[in-house]
């Protein structure tokens, strides 16, 4: 099969969940827009709270971010601990912190009360340095984990190569809290989870404007509305309504994936499973899905003219890594959207009067996503803001975020240029 612009999630993913379009004039408890990881857990938490809950998706489930990840179910973000609690303030930081270090365990949970099909693996994760300096980073970060009792471990070069079956890495920092999912599997299995409690989730039905006239939400679409009492937006890095877009800064991420690979050649590469990113500057992710594809990912997009200079770096990449893999095949490729914020750190920002904004999970969006969304359908039950994981704050419009986006563009394009050339 040739190389595609196709994405591998959605070619297999084994849930064909299919909501129905917004045709009518509606009120209910809960309006929620987008039906990602935060608005698929706030509307399956919120409909077995008993709320009456409208889901408006532009696309179809899983349609963003939630489709087109690498898969990796991460504890914590990039960003070290020691640096949210300086960002945040101790008790703030530390709140936020022990929230994100349990994610993983939402996550697997919803996974198995609700018998979700999305190949789950929590067999850990794995931060690889690919260099002295890296390696340093990794000491650091182990030593704030072992601060917060995590039990990661650092793992040397001997047993990081066989883990991951490449000599490249000088060691890494293993994480058996996290795992791996086939991601927007595990989206449509929370949309079918959601229907089932009492949501009703609209595809197709991209939502126009929004407005909270005094007493209740109006969101319309093209072809009906809703009225509700609280909102809660949750589209991340696609949203289209102003004035949000400039909240956050867009960053494009591509992966590619291989054909099924042999038997022998999955012996040799990730032979326990783990989902691996790297210590680069300009970060590359590489993991195996239960298929036997490899799939390697990093920085970039597969619009414009970059688009060859990542297709080539995804083969020097995997022949770098892996040279023991001699014949292979890329069947797909395809790429997202990462919204990042200033501070790198996830935010819940005031809509207006019983309304709420969750966004800027700087590309770990399978926890942190998983986790707003379920408190944030806590708030939306009983008002209470003390469940959610950060603090409600009023929206501040970030600078510069076009260039900032260019910025990111034209570095990885160029890292890819250089990288694994010599």
């Amino acid at each position: 099969m040739p190389i595609t612009n196709q994405n591998l999630w959605r070619a297999n993913a084994n849930n064909n969940f299919i909501g129905s379009p917004l045709n009518d004039d509606l009120h209910s408890d809960l309006v929620i827009v987008g039906a990602g990881y935060s608005g698929l857990c706030a509307a399956l938490h919120a409909a077995e709270q008993g709320m009456r809950v409208r889901v408006l998706e532009a696309h179809t489930v899983g349609h963003g971010g939630s489709g087109r990840n690498v898969g990796l179910v991460n504890a914590g973000l990039w960003t070290p601990p020691d640096e949210v609690e300086t960002t945040l303030g101790h008790v703030a930081g530390n709140t936020l912190n022990y929230a994100l270090a349990a994610a993983p365990d939402l996550v697997f949970s919803l996974i198995e009360k609700h018998q979700i099909e999305c190949e789950p693996l929590r067999h850990g994760t794995l931060h690889c340095a690919t260099n002295n300096a890296g390696l340093r980073q990794l000491t650091q970060r182990l030593a704030q984990q072992v601060k917060r009792q995590a039990p990661v471990t650092l793992l040397g070069a001997s047993n990081t190569q066989q883990r991951t079956g490449s000599r490249r890495f000088l060691g890494a920092l293993l994480d058996p809290r996290a795992g791996t999912v086939q991601p927007l599997s595990y989206a449509l299995g929370l949309a079918q989870a959601a229907a089932k409690a009492g949501a009703v989730i609209h595809t197709q039905s991209p939502v126009l404007t929004h407005q909270h006239n005094g007493k209740h939400w109006l969101v319309n679409t093209a072809h009906g509305s809703i009225t509700a009492d609280k909102l809660i937006h949750a589209t991340n890095a696609y949203d289209s309504l102003s004035p949000h877009s400039k909240a956050f800064t867009r960053v494009d991420y591509v992966q590619f994936a291989t054909q099924p690979l042999t038997l022998q050649q999955r012996a040799s590469v990730l032979p326990n499973g783990e989902g691996c990113w790297d210590t680069n500057q300009v970060m590359s992710s590489f993991r195996m899905d239960k298929s036997g594809r490899l799939i390697i990912g990093g920085v970039g997009s597969l619009d414009g003219r970059g688009k060859g200079t990542h297709i080539n770096w995804a083969h020097r990449k995997l022949r770098a890594l892996f040279p023991q893999i001699t014949h292979y095949k890329f069947e797909y490729m395809w790429h997202g959207h990462i919204a990042m914020t200033n501070n790198h750190l996830p935010k819940i920002t005031q809509l207006g009067t019983n309304g709420i904004r969750l966004y800027g999970y700087s590309g770990r969006g399978i926890g942190p996503g998983t986790l707003f969304g379920t408190a944030a359908a806590k708030w939306a039950f009983n008002g209470d803001e003390h469940p959610l994981p950060v603090a409600i704050t009023n929206p501040k419009p970030e600078t510069y975020t076009h260039v900032k986006a260019s910025y990111f563009d034209m570095g990885a394009t160029l890292s890819h240029w250089l990288s694994c050339r010599f």
